[in-house]
C-alpha cells in the first residue's frame, strides 16, 4: 500500500464520530491559541499606555527668574496631561505613595517644592539641578517600570532643554546689553579722541602763544626796569631842580636888588643845572612812551594764554567722565599760575591806564621843562641882563619844577610796583611755558592712547554678538539641545505585534505538530504489521500531519492578516516559507515520537524550550548566556525566525534561502531517521510489548 493511501486511512479515522471530528478541528485551530491570541494580547502595548493609571504630584511652589515668575512644575504637569502618555491622576504625595504601594497606581511622578527654584538657580551664584522624582513598584508590574524609565527620560530631557533655553536666552540678552554698552563706550572714546585732537591743537597754540608772551614779558620787564631807573634819576633831578628853583625864586623875590651880582657869579652853575634838567626830562619822556605801549600788550598776551589753558583744562578734565590723573594736576597748576600772571599784568595795565592822563600831562610838562631848561641853559650867561624878565619865568619854572618833582615821585613809586609785577609776570610766563610744553607732550601721549582705546572698543563692538529675538531663539534651541538623535529604521515594523510575529508563528506551528502527533500515530501500525517498506511507513506517518500543518498555516495567517492587521512585505513567499516550516517541524516531531516513544513527547517539549530560548526571537542571542549562543546555529527555529523577519518586514532574502536549505536538510534528515526507526520497529521485542513508560 502506498504512502498517500496510508495517510488517507489515518485521517479517515477522524471522521468516525463527533469527538474525532471536533478533535481534528481543534487541532487545526490550535496554532491560533499560540500565534493569534499571543500576538493579539500585546499587538500594540505602547499605543495603550494611556490606560495605565499613574499618579502625578505637583508640589512645586514656583520661583522668580529674571524678574518673571517661573512655574516649571505647572508647565510639565500641563504638558503631561495634554500628552496622555499615561492615565494621569493629579493627587497629593501621600495618596500617590499609598496608591503605588497598594497597586492603585503603577507608578508616580513628583515635582518637588523647590523644583522651579533649583532650575532658576542656574542664573545665580549657587546653581543646582531640579529633580523629577519617579517611584515605581515592580511588585505591581516590572515591564511598566521599564517603560516609565524610557518615557520619563524623555520628559527629563525636555524639561532640561527648556530650562537651558531660558538660561542661555538670558546670556544672549546680556551679550546684546554688553554690545550696546561697548558701542556707547566706543562712541565716547571717539568723542574723546576728537576732543583730544582739538586739545592738542589748542595746547600747541597755547605753547606758541606763551612763547610770544614769554618774549613780551621779558621785554616788558626790561623796559619797566629801565623806566624805574630813569624815574629814580628823574625824581632826584626834579627834586634838585625844584629845590634850586625854589631857592632861586626865594632869592629873586627876597633880594631882587642883590640878584644881578648873584646871577653874575652863579650863571655857569645855573646853566649846568638847566642842562641836567633838560637831559633828564628827555630821558623820562622817552621811556614813558615805552611803558604805555608795553603794558596793554603784556596784559592781552597774559589773558590769551590764561584763557587757552583754562579751555584745555575744561575739555580734558572737567567734561570727561574719566579725567587723566597724570595730566589734570599739571593742568590745574598751570591754570592757577596763568591766572596769577594775568592779575599782575592787569594791575600794571590798570596803573598805566589810570595814570594815562597824568602821564600825558607829565610828558607835555617834561617837554616844556626840557625846552625851558635848554633855553635857560642857553640864556644863563645873560641872566643878569634879563633879570627882570627872568624873575617871572623863574617863578613859573619853580612852580613847574615842583609839579614835576611831585609827578616824578609818584611815577617812581608806581614804576617800582610795576617792576615787581613785571618780574612776577615774567616768572609766571616762564612756568606757563614749561607747563604748556609738558601739557603738549602729555596730550600727545593721551591722544595716542585714546586712539588705541577707540580702535579697541570699535573692534570689540564688532566681536561682541548682538542677537535679535529670532536669532536668540535659534541659538538657544541648538545650545540647549545640541545633539539630536536622528534615527532611521530600515524595514521598520509598524507595531509590536508585527515585530514579534516571526517568533510566535513558528512557536504555534511547532505546538500544532506536537499536538497532532498526540492524536495521530507517528508510524502506522497496520503498515508495520504488513511489512511495508520503512520509507513508505515514514512518509505515511508524516503526510497527514504535514497536510494538517498546511491548513494550520492558512488559518493562522488569515487571522493575523485580516483580523489583526499583519502586513507582509512578501506575502506569497511568507506562506510558502511557512509551508516548508510546518513540514520540517512535522518531520522532526514525528522522528522524536517514532524513535523514543512516550519519552519522545517530552523531548519534543524540551526541544521547543531550547529553540525558544536560543532563537533570538525577543532579545538578541548575544545578550543570553553562552550556552544559548552555542546551540543557536544548530536549531531550526533560529533560521525560521530570521527568514520570517525578512519576509514580513523586508530586507535582503539571503537569510530566507539559507533557512530554506537548512529546513530542507532537517526535513530530509528527520524523515530518514524516522524510516530507520520504522525499520527497527518492524521487529517486535519484549520492550515494545510491555513498555516501561506509556503516555
Amino acid at each position: 500500500m502506498r504512502s498517500p493511501r496510508l495517510a488517507a486511512l489515518e485521517l479517515r479515522r477522524f471522521g468516525r464520530g463527533r469527538m474525532p471530528r471536533a478533535a481534528l478541528v481543534a487541532l487545526l485551530l490550535l496554532p491560533l491559541l499560540y500565534g493569534a491570541l499571543y500576538l493579539w494580547s500585546f499587538w500594540d502595548p505602547y499605543g495603550r499606555l494611556d490606560r495605565i493609571p499613574v499618579a502625578l504630584v505637583n508640589d512645586d511652589k514656583g520661583a522668580k527668574a529674571g524678574g518673571e515668575r517661573l512655574a516649571a512644575g505647572d508647565e510639565i504637569a500641563g504638558g503631561l496631561l495634554d500628552s496622555k502618555v499615561f492615565d494621569w491622576h493629579e493627587v497629593g504625595s501621600a495618596e500617590a505613595e499609598r496608591g503605588v504601594e497598594d497597586g492603585t497606581y503603577y507608578l508616580s511622578l513628583t515635582m518637588p517644592a523647590d523644583f522651579s527654584e533649583r532650575i532658576a538657580s542656574s542664573a545665580g551664584d549657587s546653581p543646582g539641578t531640579g529633580a523629577l522624582q519617579v517611584r515605581t513598584n515592580d511588585a505591581n508590574n516590572y515591564i511598566v517600570g521599564q517603560i516609565s524609565r524610557t518615557v520619563f527620560a524623555e520628559v527629563r530631557s525636555a524639561a532640561s532643554a527648556k530650562a537651558s533655553r531660558g538660561f542661555l536666552d538670558r546670556i544672549f540678552i546680556d551679550f546684546s546689553g554688553l554690545h550696546d554698552a561697548t558701542a556707547k563706550a566706543a562712541k565716547g572714546a571717539d568723542d574723546l579722541e576728537s576732543g583730544l585732537t582739538k586739545a592738542k591743537k589748542g595746547s600747541k597754540d597755547l605753547a606758541d602763544g606763551l612763547k610770544d608772551a614769554k618774549s613780551g614779558s621779558g621785554t616788558l620787564s626790561s623796559g619797566i626796569t629801565a623806566l624805574d631807573e630813569g624815574a629814580d634819576d628823574l625824581e632826584a633831578g626834579s627834586r634838585q631842580v625844584a629845590n634850586g628853583t625854589r631857592l632861586l625864586a626865594d632869592k629873586v623875590d627876597a633880594v631882587a636888588a642883590d640878584v644881578r651880582p648873584f646871577l653874575k657869579d652863579d650863571g655857569k652853575a645855573i646853566g649846568d643845572t638847566a642842562e641836567l634838567v633838560a637831559g633828564s626830562s628827555k630821558t623820562v619822556r622817552d621811556n614813558l612812551g615805552l611803558l604805555a605801549e608795553a603794558a596793554p600788550t603784556a596784559s592781552a598776551a597774559a589773558h590769551t594764554a590764561s584763557d587757552g589753558l583754562a579751555e584745555v583744562y575744561r575739555l580734558r578734565c572737567e567734561e570727561q567722565p574719566l579725567p587723566d590723573p597724570e595730566v589734570c594736576p599739571q593742568l590745574e597748576r598751570a591754570r592757577t599760575a596763568a591766572s596769577d600772571v594775568t592779575d599782575v599784568s592787569d594791575e600794571v595795565d590798570v596803573l598805566v591806564t589810570n595814570q594815562q592822563g597824568e602821564l600825558t600831562e607829565l610828558r607835555s610838562r617834561l617837554a616844556g621843562l626840557e625846552k625851558q631848561a635848554a633855553a635857560l641853559a642857553k640864556r644863563a650867561p645873560r641872566l643878569d641882563t634879563d633879570l627882570e624878565s627872568a624873575v617871572t619865568r623863574i617863578n613859573k619854572l619853580d612852580t613847574g619844577a615842583h609839579k614835576v618833582a611831585k609827578g616824578a615821585d609818584a611815577l617812581h613809586t608806581g614804576l617800582g610796583t610795576a617792576r615787581t609785577g613785571a618780574a612776577d609776570l615774567n616768572t609766571g610766563v616762564k612756568k606757563l611755558d614749561t607747563g604748556a610744553k609738558t601739557l603738549k607732550s602729555g596730550l600727545y601721549r593721551l591722544g595716542d592712547g585714546s586712539a588705541t582705546l577707540a580702535q579697541g572698543l570699535n573692534d570689540g563692538v564688532g566681536k561682541i554678538p548682538d542677537y535679535e529675538k529670532e536669532d536668540r531663539d535659534a541659538r538657544t534651541g541648538v545650545m540647549a539641545d545640541p545633539v539630536r538623535l536622528s534615527s532611521s529604521s530600515l524595514h521598520a515594523a509598524p507595531d509590536y505585534g508585527t515585530g514579534f510575529a516571526p517568533y510566535f508563528i513558528p512557536l504555534s506551528l511547532w505546538v500544532g505538530a506536537m499536538v497532532a502527533y498526540m492524536l495521530i500515530q507517528p508510524l502506522s501500525r497496520r503498515a508495520l504489521a504488513a511489512g511495508a517498506p520503512a520509507w513508505r511507513i515514514a512518509f505515511a506517518g508524516w503526510l497527514p500531519v504535514a497536510a494538517i500543518g498546511l491548513l494550520q498555516v492558512v488559518a493562522l495567517m488569515s487571522v493575523l492578516h485580516w483580523r489583526l492587521g499583519l502586513e507582509m512585505t512578501h506575502a506569497v513567499g511568507t506562506i510558502g516559507f511557512l509551508a516548508l516550516v510546518t513540514c520540517c517541524f512535522a518531520a522532526i516531531v514525528q522522528w522524536l515520537n517514532a524513535r523514543f516513544g512516550a519519552a519522545g513527547r517530552i523531548l519534543v517539549l524540551a526541544v521547543l524550550m531550547l529553540q525558544l530560548t536560543s532563537a533570538g526571537g525577543t532579545y538578541p542571542v548575544q545578550t543570553s548566556p553562552g550556552f544559548f549562543g552555542a546551540i543557536h546555529p544548530y536549531l531550526p527555529m533560529t533560521y525560521v525566525v530570521e527568514g520570517l523577519r525578512r519576509l514580513i518586514t523586508g530586507g535582503g532574502l539571503g537569510p530566507v534561502w539559507q533557512a530554506c536549505a537548512v529546513l530542507s536538510a532537517f526535513t530530509a534528515g528527520a524523515l530518514a531517521l524516522t524510516a530507520l526507526s520504522a525499520r527497527r520497529k518492524q521487529v517486535w521485542t519484549l520492550d515494545r510489548l510491555h513498555p516501561e513508560l506509556s503516555l
